[in-house]
C-alpha cells in the first residue's frame, strides 16, 4: 500500500526533528537545527562569499580603476584567507559545490551564441582560426611555463635537471 502524501511529510517531518531536537516536543532544550546543520552551513557559506561579491562591487564603484568587481571581491577574500582572518572551513564545502556545477553556468551562454548564428556565420571562419590558434598558443606557453616550474624545482631541491 503507497503512502499517501500526508503520511510523507509526517515522516519526513519527525525525522528531520527527531534529528536535529526542534520541534514541540523539545521543551525548549534545542531549538534551532545542530551547528553542521548540512542547509544551513551551505546557506551561511554561500552568503560569506555573497558579502565578497557585494564588497567587490562597492570597491568597483568607489575606486576609478578599470577592474571587474568579481576580482575586488576574489582579491579580499583571498587576502583574507591568506592573513587567516576568513577560515577555509568558513567557504569551502560551498566553492566545492559551485566548481561541481560550474558546466551548468555555460548553458546559458551557449544558448547566447546559438541565437546570434545569423551574425556568427558571416565571421565564422575567423573566429575558429583564432580559436583554433589562441589555444595552442595557450596551450605551448603553460606547458613550457611548467617544465621551467619543474626544472627549477628540482634545481632547488638537489636534483638534476634536464
Amino acid at each position: 500500500m503507497p503512502l499517501r502524501p500526508q503520511c510523507f511529510w509526517a515522516i519526513l517531518l519527525s525525522q528531520y526533528r527527531r534529528r536535529t531536537g526542534s520541534g514541540p516536543c523539545t521543551r525548549g532544550r534545542r531549538l534551532r537545527p545542530p551547528k553542521g546543520d548540512f542547509v544551513t552551513k551551505y546557506l551561511f557559506q554561500f552568503a560569506r562569499i555573497l558579502a565578497f561579491c557585494f564588497l567587490g562591487e562597492i570597491l568597483h564603484a568607489v575606486l576609478p580603476l578599470p577592474i571587474p568587481a568579481s576580482i575586488y571581491g576574489l582579491v579580499l577574500m583571498l587576502a583574507l584567507l591568506m592573513t587567516g582572518a576568513l577560515k577555509l572551513d568558513a567557504v569551502e564545502d560551498a566553492g566545492k559545490f559551485m566548481i561541481e556545477i560550474m558546466p551548468v553556468m555555460f548553458i546559458p551562454a551557449g544558448v547566447g551564441l546559438m541565437e546570434s548564428w545569423g551574425e556568427l556565420k558571416a565571421v565564422l571562419v575567423p573566429v575558429l582560426v583564432i580559436t583554433l590558434v589562441s589555444t595552442i598558443v595557450v596551450m605551448v606557453v603553460s606547458g613550457r611555463v611548467t617544465q621551467a616550474v619543474i626544472r627549477l624545482e628540482k634545481k632547488h631541491k638537489g636534483g638534476d635537471a634536464k
